[in-house]
């Protein structure tokens, strides 16, 4: 239920996490924004969190789970303003309050109606977001298909949106990138879409032949309209050296998912940040039996982490990491993979920190053993859960 009270009120009572450390007290809301942090202050008249821990509001830079009310069940389609608004409830619930929705510019083999839902899909978000319907603060990822031939139109009929905060250039053609194993990724593929193997080798086959004719050119003009818009380029699923060379050459400022420990490195080596998904960790390794997420921490390759395709597992990973031991990231540092680094990659210096001056986009988080219960959510000063 949306607070009645007005933005201008203090929380008190919080284990609050910044970036220099964790300490108990209060903070100052006004206008929207964070006014002033009290160190053990306990003001009469403040909201009382009960102890609980006060993080900054979640910045999301790559959920796909959009598509996941937009297509309830197979061959069903549902209104995109409905669907966008189910969406926002869930991301909300899970302490994101800045979401970079991840739409899909063209398309592999699944979901071709992709091509055809993209642009509307896009209208019915900015409608959304200029009528106030939304809890959270929903911005755009674009997501390019190089594969296809369509992603050439589709991007140019997107990225101007004043909503775009990235550009991602993708390849899921199998043998290479995601899916090495092709015969293992076209058995997948053929139950996801119904299809029998015979007509699902045939579209494989379709596929392959396309990416090969038409990816270079479709990546070069995504990154020159990525370029010429001033938007940070990422490369998605680098897994070897010479993939993050070419991405380093085009202008990318991120490695999107990694496939390999080697490619992280590289990456990070070249000054590239290195953004991984956080089921990834959550679930105890890739579902596409790639790099861990958890050998990347280790080793200190993650900068940032994203929902992927569970919109509330960046808050469950960042306490799971600040809190192990074993990790180097202590909580703080976990807590900025998925608040400060996200939001300073999309260009929001107004949030992502609890520090005066930003946003009151803030989160309170209870511990229940090893679970976190999300009570209460702020979105510029106001309670939004």
């Amino acid at each position: 239920m949306l607070d009645t009270t007005g933005p201008n009120q203090t929380l008190a009572g919080a284990q609050i996490i910044t970036p220099e450390g964790v300490f108990e007290g209060a903070v100052d809301l006004e206008g929207g924004l964070i006014t002033a942090l009290r160190p053990g202050a306990r003001p009469a008249g403040a909201t009382d969190l009960a102890g609980d821990f006060l993080i900054p509001g979640i910045v999301d830079v790559h959920t796909d789970h959009v598509e996941a009310h937009v297509f309830p069940r197979a061959g069903v389609q549902w209104d995109f303003l409905n669907a966008l608004m189910a969406h926002d409830a869930v991301v909300i619930a899970g302490g994101t309050t800045t979401v970079l929705d991840s739409l899909c510019v063209g398309a592999s083999m699944k979901r071709p109606e992709r091509r055809d839902l993209l642009v509307p899909l896009v209208a019915a978000l900015e409608r959304g977001r200029a009528e106030g319907l939304f809890r959270g603060d929903h911005l755009l990822h674009l997501r390019c298909e190089i594969c296809d031939p369509d992603t050439i139109a589709l991007t140019d009929a997107t990225i101007s949106s004043p909503l775009v905060r990235l550009v991602s250039v993708m390849d899921h053609t199998p043998g290479d990138r995601q899916s090495v194993d092709r015969e293992h990724w076209l058995g997948r593929m053929a139950v996801d879409m119904g299809l029998e193997m015979t007509d699902a080798r045939a579209a494989m086959a379709e596929l392959l032949d396309r990416s090969a004719r038409v990816g270079a050119e479709v990546r070069a003009h995504v990154v020159a309209r990525a370029q010429a818009a001033g938007l940070p380029l990422m490369s998605h699923d680098d897994r070897t050296v010479a993939q993050v060379d070419q991405a380093n050459a085009e202008g990318a400022v991120v490695s999107e998912f990694p496939t390999t420990l080697e490619a992280a490195a590289h990456a990070r080596a070249l000054g590239l940040s290195v953004v991984m998904g956080a089921p990834n960790l959550l679930r105890g390794g890739s579902q596409s039996g790639n790099v861990s997420l958890r050998a990347l921490l280790e080793a200190d390759l993650c900068d940032i982490l994203s929902s992927d395709y569970i919109p509330r597992s960046p808050l469950d990973a960042a306490f799971f990491i600040g809190l192990d031991d074993s990790l180097p990231q202590d909580l703080p540092r976990a807590i900025a993979m998925v608040t400060d680094a996200p939001a300073r990659l999309a260009g929001l210096s107004d949030r992502g920190r609890i520090a005066p001056g930003l946003r009151a986009d803030l989160v309170q988080v209870r511990r229940l053993g090893v679970h976190n219960q999300v009570v209460a959510v702020w979105r510029e000063g106001r309670r939004v859960y």
